[in-house]
């Protein structure tokens, strides 16, 4: 037997992490975190109305329309996760293809998408919640919504501190429930468009996958409101240090997100367009008295006493999409504080459940903090917060589909594979985010466009830019501390920095 001798090197674990739990997280657990990102059973229920108002009996294919680019980044995420499975995704990715300040941007970008939909999500399961006891009276009370909306918030940051296991499991219960209830209304649908009792059977036509009978316009507002209903499956890559063979198991647990996604979003519409038809009076999809949630209006007709249940299970998704949003904003937060582009105390670790305490918390506060304050000042800048998102959501999925290119760049043609899946599907979907980028600006500086204006430009354009605009002045002033330095000086990051992430 021997005994190390004074001075020797102490053998250590080689393999490099920044303290997050690893290898929890399966196939299985990883997808279903991407779905129940999206929120799937209350994004439709939001958006299927608007979207059958803008281009009438073509919803279908506008869903199908708006997959494609989702589709084309998906492929970008996975192709860089595939080389740098790193829980900053496009902060780390951006950072190494283009330099620190496009990655900071992209980070924050990240951020702020993920604070506002935190207040978004809060409200409409505080309401939803509410409206379900007694006489519904108590959803109407703003200050008792808000107040219950911040309990939801703080509650899904604890459940977040605990790990991501509890997360999982969480999140399994909750999207079982949400397609449990998606499931019934489409029986539900079904029996009443066979038996007759569906209040406009509207048998199936394949012109509602015909783009080119729809109007311009139409198609266009319809697609962009469809793109962003997609956003939440890249949650699996954040949580990529934290998956079982993380270079492979999140790249296929986003495109099988999408995929499920694109059957769920395309297959509920097809049955309720069945089920309800297209008219703009009663239950039809195109009445704008129902265009924010076309499910409530449908639920008792199509499920009869158990149509309480979709209107849960729309509550439901809100929660669900809440916890989850959690886990990608905090781990990005976290990702900039190892690598020095923020403050040290970012990058704590809990020492139990492997989660970043302070990042997570923090993002819980600020979100608490801004849905309490915008419901007190104005619900409407808090609704045209939300429609604001789609700037973020476009920046960073549009920089995440360049950085592929660019960082591929010495090997795009080594391969026909190279080719299409580091060079052309990445080009078309960043070709396409800048679009809906340049497009939902133009639509919301217009003062018409959400619930609110100022100087004769919309809220959501205002908050949207300007809250990107604020990343700038941030990043420039975090700039000038010397811990900084190291991130913005490419030292603690650059291209062939290694990432701080598991095999």
């Amino acid at each position: 037997m021997t005994t190390p001798t004074a001075g020797a090197a102490v053998p250590t674990d080689p393999t490099p992490t920044k303290g997050l739990a690893i290898g929890k997280l399966g196939l299985w657990g990883s997808t279903v975190i991407g779905i129940a990102s999206t929120a799937p059973l209350f994004s439709l229920a939001a958006t299927l109305g608007y979207v059958i108002i803008a281009v009438g009996a073509q919803a279908p294919v506008a869903f199908i329309l708006a997959f494609v680019p989702m589709l084309f980044t998906a492929f970008a995420y996975r192709e860089l996760n595939n080389d740098v499975p790193d829980c900053g995704t496009v902060f780390t990715w951006a950072a190494k293809a283009f330099g620190p300040r496009t990655g900071w941007m992209a980070g924050w970008s990240i951020a702020v998408a993920g604070v506002l939909v935190m207040a978004n999500l809060a409200e409409i399961a505080s309401v939803y919640l509410l409206g379900l006891i007694g006489d519904g009276s108590l959803s109407d009370d703003r200050f008792i919504v808000t107040a219950f909306g911040c309990i939801i918030i703080a509650a899904m940051t604890w459940i977040s501190l605990r790990g991501v296991e509890i997360g999982e499991r969480m999140q399994q219960v909750l999207l079982a429930i949400q397609y449990l209830a998606m499931a019934a209304f489409v029986v539900g649908c079904l029996i009443g468009f066979f038996g007759g009792t569906a209040p406009d059977p509207t048998p199936v036509s394949l012109d509602w996958f015909n783009p080119f009978l729809a109007d311009g316009t139409g198609m266009v507002q319809a697609i962009l409101l469809a793109l962003f209903i997609y956003w939440g499956w890249d949650t699996c890559l954040a949580l990529t240090e934290e998956t079982k063979d993380p270079r492979r198991t999140p790249g296929r647990a986003a495109t099988l997100s999408t995929l499920v996604l694109l059957i769920t979003y395309v297959g509920v519409t097809v049955v309720a367009m069945m089920y309800a038809g297209l008219g703009d009076t009663g239950t039809g999809l195109a009445n704008e008295e129902h265009a924010d949630d076309v499910f409530s209006a449908l639920a008792g007709m199509a499920m009869g006493p158990l149509g309480w249940f979709l209107v849960i299970a729309v509550a439901i998704s809100a929660l669900s999409s809440s916890q989850t949003t959690i886990l990608p904003t905090a781990r990005g937060t976290f990702a900039m504080g190892v690598y020095k582009a923020l403050p040290p105390r970012f990058a704590k670790v809990h020492a139990v459940s492997k989660t970043p305490t302070f990042s997570t918390t923090l993002i819980g506060v600020v979100a608490i903090v801004y849905y309490a304050g915008m419901s007190f000042v104005s619900t409407s800048v808090l609704a045209d917060s939300v429609l604001s998102i789609g700037l973020a959501i476009a920046f960073f999925y549009g920089i995440a589909s360049f950085a592929c290119i660019w960082y591929f760049r010495r090997n795009l043609f080594d391969s026909w594979r190279n080719a299409f899946y580091r060079f052309v599907f990445p080009l078309l979907g960043g070709v396409f985010m800048v679009w809906a980028f340049v497009q939902s600006a133009i639509d919301m500086a217009n003062p018409d466009y959400g619930y609110s204006q100022l100087a004769g430009v919309g809220s959501a354009f205002l908050i949207g830019i300007g809250s990107l605009v604020l990343g700038v002045v941030l990043m420039f002033v975090w700039a000038l501390f010397p811990g900084s330095r190291d991130y913005f000086e490419k030292r603690s990051l650059n291209r062939d920095t290694e990432v701080l992430a598991p095999e």
